[in-house]
C-alpha cells in the first residue's frame, strides 16, 4: 500500500502536478461552449492560480509567463463531473485512495458527489484532494447513507425511528459533510423527521425516494434529486398505493399497471417544481442491474483498470446475487423495462426536468471508475439527448444544481480551472469524451506523458485491489 502510494507521489512530482499550482496557457485551442454548443476556435486560455483568468482570441490575447501548451485542432471542455459516486464503499473501500480517486481525474472528472462512504475516509479525502496531497476530483460528500434498519451496506446508517434520523442528521453535520443521503429502506416517519431536521440544519438531502414514500411527498419535503428515476416509476403506475405499502416492484409488475396518463400528469407536475428537482437516473447502472445476467463485462476493455478482486470475487457474486435477488423477471421482460426507462427519460427531458449524469461507481458490476461516467453519457444520448445535451449532464448543470455558475460548468475567465483537452470534437460525436489529451484538476496540469504513465500506474495497482 505504501509503495503504490509513493509511486504515485513520484509521478505526480515528475509531471508538476503535485507542487504548487503553476501558471499555464492553452493556445490556438477550440474552446467549446457547453451552454450553446458554439465553437470558439483559436483561442488563448490563461490559468492563474487555480482559475481561468483570461478567455480569447490567440491572435490578440498572449499566453501567461508559464507553462504554455499547444493546443491546434484540439477541443477544450469543463472537467466532468459524476453526480453518482461512491468511492469508499463496502467491499470496493481499500482502492479510493489509489485506484478510484486517480482513476476518475485521468478519465476527465474534475468533480464528484459523492453518494455513500466511510466517513471518515471520505472525509480525509475531501480535505487531502483540495490541498493537492491526494489525486482525486473535488469531493461533495454525504458520509455514510441513512438507511433502514436492516441495511445491507455497511457504508450506511441503520434508521429505526423518527429519533434515529434526527441523531444521524445532527452527528453528520457536526462532522462536516456537504448534504445528507436517503436510501430506500429509511421508514416512513424517519424520513420526514430526516427532512424536517436537514431543512432547519440547513443540509441538501437527497438521494433514492424511500419504498414507504411517494415521489409527490418527496418533493412536498424539500428532496432535491432524486436517484435511478425511483418514484417516478410508482408515481406512474396504478399500483402506487400497494408499493408504498410494501408491494414488490420488479419489472413485470411495474410495466403491468404502467399508466401513460398517470406518467403524463406526473411529468407535467415535476416539470412545474421550484426549485426544480433533478433526476440522476444513472442509466448504465440501471441497465447492468437488470440486465446483469446478460452483462459481457470479462469482455470490457477497459478491465485492466478493475480492481483484481471486483473481477475475481466481486463481480461473479454480484451477478448472481443480483440474479437471485432483483431480477427474478425474464430476461425479454427485464430488458423492455430497460426500454421503458429510456423512453421515461427522453419524455422527462422533453418536459424541460433537469438531468444529472451519475454512475454508482463502483457499486455495481462493470463500473469502472472514470470509465462509466462516458458510457453514461452515450446513455443519455441513447434515450434521445443531443451530444451537447448529454455533455452538459456532466458540465454545466452540475454547476447549475450547485449554484455555483461562477465556478464551474464554463471555459470562462473566473472560473476555476477544471478542464478537459479533447482530440475531437465532442458535439459532433458524444464518445469524443474519451479522447483525452490533457486534464486541468484545480489548475494542475496533466499532459499527455503524465496521463499515460499514470494509466500504466494504475493499471498495476488494479492487479492489488
Amino acid at each position: 500500500m505504501v509503495t503504490t502510494f509513493l509511486q504515485l507521489l513520484v509521478l505526480l512530482l515528475l509531471s508538476g502536478w503535485a507542487g504548487r499550482a503553476q501558471d499555464l496557457s492553452f493556445v490556438h485551442a477550440n474552446v467549446v461552449d457547453v451552454a450553446t454548443g458554439q465553437i470558439q476556435p483559436d483561442q488563448t486560455v490563461v490559468i492563474r492560480d487555480r482559475r481561468i483568468v483570461q478567455v480569447g482570441p490567440a491572435t490578440r490575447t498572449a499566453p501567461g509567463k508559464g507553462h504554455v501548451v499547444d493546443a491546434r485542432g484540439q477541443y477544450l471542455i469543463p472537467g466532468l463531473w459524476d453526480m453518482h459516486t461512491h468511492v469508499y464503499f463496502d467491499g470496493t473501500a481499500s482502492a479510493g485512495t489509489q485506484l478510484i480517486l486517480p482513476l476518475l481525474v485521468v478519465s476527465g472528472v474534475t468533480g464528484i458527489r459523492d453518494m455513500g462512504s466511510e466517513l471518515d475516509s471520505i472525509l480525509y479525502a475531501r480535505a487531502a484532494v483540495a490541498a493537492h496531497q491526494l489525486l482525486g476530483p473535488r469531493l461533495v460528500v454525504s458520509g455514510p447513507m441513512l438507511d433502514g434498519p436492516k441495511s445491507p451496506y455497511k457504508a450506511s446508517i441503520a434508521i429505526a425511528t423518527a429519533e434515529d434520523g434526527r441523531r444521524a442528521v445532527a452527528m453528520l453535520q457536526r462532522r462536516g459533510v456537504d448534504f445528507i443521503k436517503i436510501q430506500s429502506l429509511v421508514p416512513r416517519a424517519a424520513y420526514f423527521a430526516i427532512a424536517h431536521e436537514a431543512q432547519a440544519r440547513g443540509l441538501p438531502f437527497e438521494g433514492h425516494v424511500p419504498d414507504a414514500v411517494r415521489a409527490r411527498e418527496a418533493v412536498a419535503a424539500g428532496q432535491r434529486s432524486f436517484e435511478h428515476l425511483i418514484g417516478v416509476f410508482e408515481a406512474s403506475s396504478t399500483a402506487e398505493d400497494q408499493f408504498v405499502a410494501g408491494g414488490a416492484k420488479l419489472p413485470a409488475r411495474l410495466l403491468a399497471t404502467y399508466d401513460p396518463a398517470r406518467e403524463a400528469a406526473f411529468i407535467r407536475w415535476l416539470s412545474q417544481q421550484r426549485p426544480p428537482v433533478w433526476q440522476c437516473p444513472t442509466l448504465l447502472w440501471e441497465r447492468g442491474q437488470w440486465l446483469v445476467d446478460s452483462l459481457a463485462w470479462r469482455q470490457d476493455p477497459d478491465l485492466a483498470y478493475a480492481g483484481r478482486s471486483w473481477v475475481l470475487q466481486r463481480w461473479p457474486k454480484a451477478q448472481l446475487g443480483i440474479a437471485r435477488s432483483l431480477d427474478t423477471d425474464p430476461l425479454a421482460v427485464r430488458a423492455r423495462f430497460v426500454d421503458h426507462e429510456l423512453g421515461l427519460v427522453r419524455k422527462l427531458h422533453a418536459a424541460h426536468v433537469g438531468f444529472l449524469a451519475g454512475t454508482d461507481m463502483p457499486a455495481g458490476v462493470d463500473l469502472i471508475p472514470g470509465v462509466s461516467l462516458h458510457l453514461e453519457l452515450q446513455r443519455f444520448v441513447a434515450a434521445g439527448f443531443t451530444p451537447l445535451e448529454a455533455l452538459q449532464t456532466a458540465t454545466l448543470n452540475p454547476a447549475l444544481f450547485y449554484h455555483r455558475q461562477q465556478d464551474f460548468g464554463a471555459v470562462q475567465a473566473g472560473r476555476l480551472a477544471d478542464l478537459v483537452l479533447l482530440s475531437a470534437n465532442p458535439i459532433v460525436d458524444i464518445a469524443n469524451t474519451r479522447r483525452i489529451v490533457g486534464v486541468v484538476a484545480d489548475g494542475r496540469y496533466l499532459s499527455p506523458a503524465a496521463l499515460d504513465s499514470l494509466r500504466q500506474h494504475l493499471q498495476q495497482v488494479a492487479t492489488t485491489k
